[in-house]
């Protein structure tokens, strides 16, 4: 399961098809044109997984433990999605959510 937090609105995503597009990006676009942080943290729990990955833009909440292979792989994907920098779009986050499936 995976769970999208931006600011205080929540997601649930079971299968990629409910990946909300319109969702993610009004949600991220309204806090921009409000001038507010945009905070993301995608929580990823399947399996042997279990890793919440945030946006620099977050209030730090303490790091975790050792990442094993996949997890290392998820953060990899997020980094190279821009999603650890503070100009992200809604587009970074659709387009990491979107290529979640293939590390399964």
């Amino acid at each position: 399961m995976i769970t999208v937090r931006i600011g205080d609105d929540q997601l649930v995503i079971r299968s990629k098809s409910e990946i909300d597009e319109a969702w993610i990006n009004q949600q991220i676009n309204r806090r921009k044109k409000d001038r507010l942080q945009v905070c993301v943290r995608v929580t990823i729990e399947y399996e042997d997984v279990h890793v919440t990955l945030i946006t620099p833009t977050c209030p730090s909440g303490g790091g975790g433990g050792r990442l094993n292979q996949k997890e290392e792989a998820l953060l990899e994907l997020w980094k190279k999605q821009r999603l650890d920098r503070e100009d992200f779009a809604g587009g970074n986050l659709i387009a990491f959510l979107r290529q979640l499936e293939m590390l399964r």
